[in-house]
């Protein structure tokens, strides 16, 4: 164990944040939490992390399970390929693992959705591979220990080169680990607690007085902004929900159709053309109910809520993966992503069209 790795190892024993699945040896759970800690802060994994567990205990409850029943406890966790790909993992896990999560990287990496980090997080952890798992905080703690010149997308060969030397091998799951709180408790992108660091010693970044140089940022494209209208199209008592692709942005989620609308086009045109080439039925759209904004990791979105009703047309699965006419209360049985959550408490609850039809399709 090198004395960076003794040090770094003392001040997380002592300092470690508490987290539900610290200290655990169940390889399902280890993954499960590496999974849902991708991209996202731990006080917000932590109660859907326990949650899951309620309801899926095991690989096995998992792959018994429908893809909506997944994606409706995944609901509101963001990043949805991450629900996808763990669904379709535990099947594989359940189908030719015999339900236990693979203990050798290989076997481990084949699985559905697990990269490089997570096949070194959860084999480390679980297993006591002396794997370097590097996410963002370990990117930028390296950076600043060795003062690398490039962005740390270009420098992930020396990082990975500084991490395999100190990795302890008795340890690696705690070292793993210690990195990441370092990162995410001291080392952080902006005010540092360099004093309190337990390895300044070894950074060259505070030795120059540089901390706030490293890492050298990444070069970003800018991000576009779309504006989205949706149809809420109402037949009788209920309303029409359509189905995203499994692949892509959102999969497997439900939503009320629509799109983006286009240059020279109103709100009210966009809902009409978009349902008809959506699901093939033709409307009449409504007063617009208003309208929500929110921000993706690579776009931002206004969203606009059109209120339409039905005319004629028996729906089909046109531009989606499928489509249901269902009642308002059973909007919360579904997986709706959080951009429709947000237009929710502006849509009224029962059909606001005096002449429509009973007759559901």
């Amino acid at each position: 164990m090198t004395k960076f790795s003794q040090k770094l190892l003392s001040w997380y024993h002592s300092r470690k944040r508490p987290m539900p699945w610290r200290g655990e040896r169940d390889p399902y759970k280890i993954w499960l939490s590496e999974v849902m800690l991708q991209q996202t802060q731990v006080e917000t994994v932590v109660p859907y992390y326990e949650k899951w567990l309620k309801k899926f205990p095991t690989p096995q409850h998992v792959a018994q399970a429908s893809e909506d029943e997944v994606l409706k406890m995944w609901e509101g966790l963001g990043y949805y390929a991450r629900g996808r790909n763990f669904y379709e993992a535990c099947r594989d896990v359940v189908r030719t693992y015999g339900g236990k999560v693979p203990d050798d990287s290989d076997s481990f990496a084949k699985l559905k959705g697990v990269g490089p980090y997570t096949v070194a997080a959860v084999q480390s952890i679980a297993f006591g591979r002396p794997l370097p798992a590097i996410d963002g905080n370990v990117k930028r703690v390296v950076s600043r220990l060795l003062t690398l010149k490039k962005p740390p997308s270009q420098s992930l060969s020396e990082i990975e080169l500084f991490l395999k030397e100190n990795i302890s091998k008795e340890e690696p799951g705690n070292f793993n680990q210690a990195m990441m709180d370092l990162g995410a408790t001291l080392c952080r992108s902006e005010r540092p607690a360099c004093s309190t660091c337990p390895v300044s010693s070894f950074c060259e970044a505070f030795k120059k007085d540089e901390v706030g140089t490293f890492p050298i940022p990444e070069r970003r494209p800018s991000r576009p902004h779309y504006r989205i209208a949706i149809g809420i199209v109402w037949r009788g008592d209920k309303i029409l929900v359509t189905r995203r692709p499994s692949k892509g942005l959102l999969g497997g989620l439900w939503e009320f159709p629509g799109g983006k609308i286009e240059k020279g086009e109103s709100a009210k045109e966009c809902v009409v053309r978009e349902i008809q080439e959506e699901v093939g039925l033709d409307v009449k759209a409504g007063n617009s109910v208003g309208v929500i904004r929110h921000a993706y990791t690579h776009f931002s979105i206004e969203m606009e809520g059109i209120p339409c009703q039905y005319v004629s047309g028996r729906p089909k699965a046109l531009g989606c993966d499928a489509w249901r006419w269902i009642f308002w209360e059973e909007i919360s049985s579904l997986a709706f992503p959080k951009a429709n959550h947000k237009l929710f408490p502006l849509l009224q609850k029962t059909n606001p069209f005096s002449n429509s039809n009973n007759i559901i399709l």
